[in-house]
């Protein structure tokens, strides 16, 4: 089976699942009160090296337009609910990630 990602808002972190096992998890940061991440399915449908500014060394956009998993250039954000609504990673974890979610790769976002 593919892996896929779940990210959980509550907890702050992402979960790299092979099948139903978790593999990897991963601290992120997440949406504040007033852009808060949207929960739902989607799926990965691209991925841009050096976005530059506040999306760090990579990009994942989601199928939900305007939103992805990314890199950051404020590292202390992490653990925290402080995006417009994305899901911010260190930058190091967000390079170790991209290989292994392929374009087209599913992702769970929940309380």
């Amino acid at each position: 089976m593919a892996n896929r990602i779940i990210v959980d808002l509550s907890d702050r972190q992402l979960y790299l699942l092979d099948g139903n096992i978790v593999t990897r998890a991963f601290p992120v940061g997440v949406g504040k009160m007033l852009t808060q991440t949207p929960t739902g399915n989607y799926t990965i449908i691209n991925k841009e090296e050096n976005p530059g500014g506040p999306f760090g060394v990579l990009w994942m956009g989601l199928s939900r337009p305007h939103y992805g998993i990314h890199g950051t250039n404020d590292p202390a954000s992490i653990g925290h609910y402080v995006s417009h609504g994305c899901i911010r990673m260190y930058n190091e974890d967000v390079l170790t990630l991209s290989p292994l979610v392929p374009v087209g790769t599913q992702v769970t976002i929940r309380e």
